[in-house]
């Protein structure tokens, strides 16, 4: 048994205390059905009392049905011992400061579901996991057993790595000194953040966007608002003056697929300087294009160090890959690297010496190449069948890019929320665009992936979904 019992020298009954810790291990589940419970003589030695003390505790836990005592085997937690799900930590009188104040509640997962049409990561069942394996050995050797050095930045090069790809694939500007490696995106945003936002700043969303930005926002006291997006991107001329910090996803808006024009990219990026604002840049799927070239990035348009680019391998490799990246001015990069500090110390040096290599080897644009294949067809599977919903009053919003497209119903006063629970039940997960909206009025729509989808299995989703549609109506 493998479990930590104290008997201290306070006045009181030994004997009570004692018991108490292990009845309360089996009600926790520390201690489990069937698990042995160490000899009288044995726990009596470890804890410094005397053997007729711990004799006492287990013939009560005996007497009252929690241990069974074998001749010639032990004392043994009975096999109908079960765990009390509904025991909590102790309670008290500290008050949290709360995280999401007033803003929309996280948005929930979608449930599981034998079609899944749901908006997440890429399809986890493409990457090349033995070729991973093989990196994986490679990078695990002795010396990185020991302690690793603290480092803000992370592997330097996997930094040589990230900037050399991002230069030739995404034309943005950077060497391997500009590159910060984070744990996936999020924590990119979390250190922007600690580094920007004081309390009471605004920080700038797209409305409808990424919510889980705006609650990482809003958790630094930061006043979040949103600004509306239209089939151009986010709209300008709406900002507010007093903005400290604008996030936005400019090639591929999330969650309505919309691009960021040109003209609109320069507005802002010109707002951003006469202002002194930051521009954050979550370009985070714009390796999958369908059609159209790409702009340039806003950091590749920015010439006065307004722009922090973030991006994340979990978005176009496997989502369980939190490797991320900030790309920063040079004014913001050693705050940012004291910020990923003081978070982590340093990231995982095994999986980012491991996508060091896999970068070095050029096996991730063979895989981009590859998997863009399978997901073209499966774009193409979904479009074709959501022709058939449109005349039905779900209409899709065109876009370029990305691993899902954005539909609206006609009749606004669909509960979108609703429809994706009956959809659900039918076997097919979809997302509500309705709960990713922060101040505006919200529109009821759905957002649809298509990355771990087959292409033969989704006309079978949209038939589901038209005949929920139908009973809907």
């Amino acid at each position: 048994m493998d479990l930590q019992l104290t008997v201290d020298d306070r006045a009181g009954d030994r004997t009570a205390r004692l018991y108490e810790q292990m009845r309360d291990a089996m009600l926790d589940g520390r201690l489990r059905a069937g698990d042995r419970l160490p000899p009288t003589r044995e726990l009596a030695a470890t804890l410094g009392v005397a053997r007729g003390t711990v004799a006492t505790v287990y013939d009560r836990l005996t007497a009252e049905g929690f241990v069974i005592g074998r001749v010639g085997s032990g004392t043994f937690v009975r096999p109908d011992v079960l765990p009390d799900r509904s025991r909590r930590a102790p309670g008290g009188e500290v008050r949290p400061r709360p995280i999401w104040a007033s803003l929309p509640d996280p948005v929930p997962e979608p449930p599981s579901a034998e079609l899944d049409l749901s908006v997440g990561g890429p399809d986890a069942s493409l990457f090349p996991l033995a070729a991973w394996r093989r990196l994986v050995s490679q990078t695990l050797r002795p010396s990185l057993l020991g302690a690793a050095p603290y480092d803000g930045q992370g592997d330097a090069v996997l930094r040589r790595e990230i900037a050399r790809y991002l230069s030739t694939s995404r034309s943005v500007r950077a060497g391997g000194e500009d590159v910060v490696v984070t744990n996936g995106a999020q924590q990119g945003l979390d250190i922007v953040a600690r580094a920007v936002l004081a309390p009471g700043d605004i920080a700038v969303v797209e409305d409808p966007g990424y919510t889980a930005a705006v609650r990482l926002f809003a958790s630094h006291a930061a006043t979040v608002v949103g600004v509306e997006v239209d089939d151009e991107g986010l709209i300008v001329d709406r900002l507010p003056s007093r903005a400290r910090l604008i996030y936005l996803t400019p090639s591929h808006q999330f969650p309505t697929g919309a691009v960021l024009s040109l003209a609109r990219r320069q507005a802002l990026l010109d707002w951003a300087r006469r202002r002194d604002v930051i521009v954050v840049e979550d370009d985070y799927d714009s390796e999958f294009r369908w059609q159209d070239r790409p702009l340039a990035p806003l950091q590749s348009l920015d010439s006065c160090g307004r722009v922090v680019y973030v991006g994340s391998f979990s978005k176009i490799l496997m989502p369980s890959l939190r490797v991320g990246y900030v790309i920063a001015p040079r004014s913001l990069q050693s705050v940012l690297r004291q910020a990923k500090q003081l978070t982590d110390w340093q990231g995982d040096a095994v999986t980012q010496g491991a996508l060091a290599r896999f970068l070095a080897e050029g096996m991730l644009p063979a895989h981009l190449r590859r998997v863009s294949k399978v997901y073209a067809a499966r774009r193409a599977a979904l479009l074709a069948g959501l022709d058939a919903l449109a005349a039905a009053g779900l209409r899709v919003q065109p876009n370029a890019a990305g691993l899902h497209v954005c539909c609206w119903f006609d009749d606004r006063t669909v509960d979108d929320v609703e429809f994706a629970v009956r959809a659900a039940a039918v076997g097919v997960a979809v997302d509500p665009i309705s709960t990713r909206f922060i101040t505006a009025p919200a529109r009821p729509g759905l957002a649809m992936g298509f990355r771990r989808l087959p292409a033969e299995r989704v006309p079978e989703a949209v038939r589901r979904l038209i005949t929920v549609l139908a009973g809907y109506r």
